[in-house]
């Protein structure tokens, strides 16, 4: 397909650059150029583009973006600063821009652009969720890999897999990923990055194509390279890419995992049911999280390796932790480990195993499809 681009650029310098970036990529036509937003929404309607790029370093450019679209219906806006704001990227997707180039970019960062954004836009309404347990061993990488896939299968919209467990992180070996970046350099360059770049830290799943992951450090002792600043940037500038963010987290507070949880829109604590005590560790957990003044609608509960895998056994636990649980996921170690083998997940080889309508049934829960106990 050949694109028709009309360029707005205020700085003459970089409008030249630009312009010759446009016209040396493949696909791309530079059908119109200027300096400013007016001149080119009163006199490039002839153009017919299919491509705007409009300069947001200019105050006032954000609030013409309606009237860019109504002129240009047919065509994806892209705006394009010198850096990356998370507040104008809200107003952005909220205006109805399609994505966000940093300038100076590259023909390669164009395409990927038009590639990346060109379908669906900037996610739009974008779900962090945290995934938290107060001990080692609860299952919740086994839960995040499994519920991605559930998500994903269902929208049809990219979701990624943040692997923030810095130390000892397994999504990559879930996966079998190889990953050439991870959390360290996505965290060290992200101010340097735009979403389209970031895209390119994320490695796509070879039996997902709706799914990305970014894989946690290669060794233990990278982990205190992740600074947290960095990092709270780098998971908002994930939402401009991805439907649904899952973070997994280390075992118990540390300064990452407070983050995230922070950040997040939910924070799920996983336990694996098992010694007895797991119950009196998310009661402790709970506590704290009760600083939050909305801790009620943010922290959900979930239990894992549950057997029996009931309702009446739900509710069990419920009493004694004293708390809602949200889900609760049967023990299933020889079909998860069979499936984590091939590289694939329980939910894609077996959906009909009682893991796997769980899980389908959280999804739901999560997408907002509310339903009771026992349906899937």
């Amino acid at each position: 397909m050949d694109y028709q681009v009309i360029l707005i650029e205020n700085d003459r310098l970089t409008l030249e650059r630009l312009s010759g970036v446009i016209s040396s990529t493949p696909g791309f036509t530079l059908a119109a150029r200027y300096q400013h937003a007016g001149d080119a929404l009163g006199q490039s309607a002839m153009f017919k583009p299919n491509i705007v790029l409009l300069d947001i370093d200019v105050k006032g450019n954000l609030a013409l973006i309606p009237e860019f679209i109504a002129s240009f219906p047919s065509a994806v806006l892209i705006c394009a600063s010198s850096h990356w704001d998370a507040a104008d990227a809200e107003q952005m997707v909220q205006a109805g821009a399609k994505g966000f180039l940093v300038k100076p970019f590259s023909g390669e960062e164009l395409t990927q652009a038009v590639q990346i954004f060109g379908k669906n836009g900037m996610a739009r309404g974008s779900e962090v969720m945290a995934f938290f347990s107060p001990k080692g061993k609860s299952g919740k990488t086994t839960l995040i890999a499994n519920l991605a896939m559930s998500l994903a299968a269902k929208i049809g919209e990219p979701v990624g897999i943040i692997d923030a467990d810095l130390q000892f992180g397994d999504m990559a070996v879930f996966f079998n990923l190889e990953p050439k970046s991870t959390i360290v350099e996505a965290t060290r360059d992200v101010k340097f990055l735009s979403p389209v770049t970031l895209n390119s830290y994320f490695v796509p799943v070879p039996e997902a194509e709706n799914i990305r992951v970014l894989c946690g450090t290669k060794m233990p002792e990278l982990a205190e390279m992740v600074e947290i600043a960095p990092f709270e940037d780098m998971v908002r500038m994930a939402q401009s890419l991805f439907r649904y963010v899952l973070i997994d987290l280390p075992p118990g507070f540390n300064p990452i995992s407070v983050a995230a949880s922070e950040l997040a829109n939910t924070t799920y604590m996983v336990a694996m049911v098992g010694g007895g005590y797991e119950v009196l560790h998310m009661k402790r957990a709970l506590e704290i999280f009760k600083a939050w003044p909305d801790y009620e609608s943010r922290v959900k509960t979930i239990f894992t390796r549950v057997s029996p895998c009931t309702d009446e056994e739900r509710k069990i636990l419920e009493k004694e932790l004293e708390y809602p649980i949200s889900a609760i996921l049967p023990n299933e170690y020889l079909l998860v480990s069979a499936a984590a083998n091939s590289g694939r997940m329980a939910v894609d080889i077996q959906p009909d195993t009682p893991l796997s309508k769980q899980i389908s049934r959280l999804s739901k829960d999560i997408m907002g499809h509310r339903i009771q106990w026992g349906e899937q």
